[in-house]
């Protein structure tokens, strides 16, 4: 016994040491689901308890100017994994499949995990995927994905007690009903998740790790000693709940200040647990971290956003192109390689990140991205190109389109009604929230951030599988 004892634990260090001496490092890109800019202490929280994000922050770089890639979760996701804004996407809204799923990526289509594997990493996904129905081309077993573990549909994700979640294209039943809630989704999918790191500890890895957490519904285990913890600390008393759920929709919550700090904070023990893991295994120097949202808070299932100034300051919250609607945390972590302690203000977008990891990976990407690798600010290496504009559509609530060019902000409403809708204008250097419309002042600057709008959206009969106009 004392023999296989140092042989493994041998074993261990010799795996450690060659993870520490890979030219290509582990990815783990951390999404929160419906999280604020102004949700975690590190960007002004003083009301909901972050410490182990803000240890992230604190440990590397913490960006101000990052924006998701729209207002809303399935489109946001898509341009994250295919490196494109928007207008260029495949997916470009919560287009729901019945009866479990959403509309899928193209079969053509290449995204992160592909290119991941290309260059010889695992690649795992845990969480809510949300970009293909199970069996079609957009699930994530089909999209490069090695292991997948969670909601395949999000809107089956606004439960976190479900009836099932899949492990690769085996559906996995739950315990769980509408009375009885003894299976919390997020422990599951983190256990799996640390398991798949400890797996794969001998070679590059990336994990998606697309956490539900703090979408609704307002959802804790029973007797959870952080909803306690801050039902104590708000004083807050609970709200009558006037009828029996029944399992459509929202599940109502008596304590919705409590139970939304209580699920980021969730989300910031989960994040801790990672960082701990990567350590244990010794990994923590070859491993890049990127911790970052989908869109801006939501106000569903009795969450108020106000309360916890969720937006930091800005004007609107999720399904808005308001920058309340789109500006997001972004913190990107690398132990020994990024330094630590820094802030930029560098104007970005989610389809930044693919070709940032592609550089990473020594891989070339087969197409074009909207993105630029952002290696050279996150290394100091070299001069960091920018963006000329970023740009974004949104497919719901009559559409929108903006446009983000320097310090002007251009927004356009009701466009599917009215393809020659006004665009507002705005200073965002001296106009955070978004209220003076300077459109008429500067005719010069909106005639371009129309040609912008005009040029940057591909019609969808480019894509057979898109229904929405715009």
């Amino acid at each position: 016994m004392k023999f296989k004892k140092c042989f493994f634990s041998l074993l261990f260090m010799v795996g450690g040491l060659y993870a520490q001496g890979q030219t290509q490092p582990n990815v783990i890109f951390i999404l929160a689901d419906d999280m604020g800019y102004g949700d975690i202490g590190c960007y002004g929280q003083t009301k909901i308890e972050t410490p182990n994000i803000d240890k992230l922050a604190a440990g590397g770089i913490r960006f101000t100017q990052f924006y998701a890639g729209t207002s809303v979760c399935a489109p946001s996701r898509a341009s994250l994994m295919t490196g494109l804004h928007t207008g260029h996407t495949p997916i470009r809204g919560n287009m729901e499949i019945k009866p479990e799923g959403q509309l899928p990526l193209p079969a053509t289509t290449y995204i992160m995990p592909e290119m991941f594997k290309a260059a010889g990493y695992k690649t795992g996904a845990f969480g809510k995927w949300g970009m293909g129905f199970p069996g079609s081309e957009g699930d994530p077993v089909n999209q490069g994905v090695d292991q997948f573990y969670g909601y395949n549909c999000q809107r089956q994700s606004h439960n976190f007690f479900p009836g099932h979640l899949w492990d690769n294209n085996k559906r996995v039943e739950l315990n769980n009903t509408i009375t009885r809630q003894v299976e919390y989704a997020p422990e599951l999918i983190q256990k799996q998740a640390i398991a798949f790191m400890e797996n794969n500890k001998n070679a590059p890895f990336f994990m998606y790790m697309a956490y539900t957490l703090p979408h609704a519904a307002l959802q804790l285990p029973n007797g959870d000693k952080t909803f306690e913890y801050y039902k104590t600390k708000f004083a807050e008393q609970p709200k009558a709940i006037t009828s029996d759920w029944g399992g459509s929709g929202y599940q109502p919550q008596a304590y919705p200040h409590a139970a939304y700090a209580a699920m980021v904070t969730k989300l910031d023990t989960y994040v801790g647990e990672l960082v701990s893991k990567l350590k244990e295994l010794g990994l923590e120097k070859n491993t890049l971290i990127v911790f970052t949202s989908d869109n801006g808070p939501h106000r569903e299932g009795g969450n108020d956003p106000e309360f916890f100034n969720s937006s930091g300051g800005f004007k609107g919250i999720k399904r808005q192109l308001t920058e309340g609607g789109i500006r997001e945390p972004v913190i990107v972590n690398w132990q020994g390689k990024i330094k630590s302690g820094q802030t930029s203000d560098y104007l970005g977008a989610f389809w930044d990140f693919f070709p940032t990891f592609a550089e990473l990976a020594g891989q070339t990407l087969p197409f074009r991205s909207d993105g630029l690798s952002i290696v050279p600010l996150l290394l100091n290496k070299g001069k960091q190109k920018q963006h000329d504009f970023l740009y974004w559509e949104f497919h719901e609530d009559g559409g929108r389109q903006a446009v983000r060019m320097g310090k002007w902000k251009a927004i356009r409403e009701n466009v599917m009604k009215n393809p020659e809708s006004p665009i507002a204008l705005y200073d965002i250097s001296k106009d955070i929230k978004e209220s003076i419309d300077l459109s008429a002042k500067y005719p010069a600057i909106v005639k371009k951030m129309r040609e912008i709008m005009l040029k940057e959206h591909l019609e969808e009969k480019n894509f057979p599988f898109l229904t929405g106009k715009i």
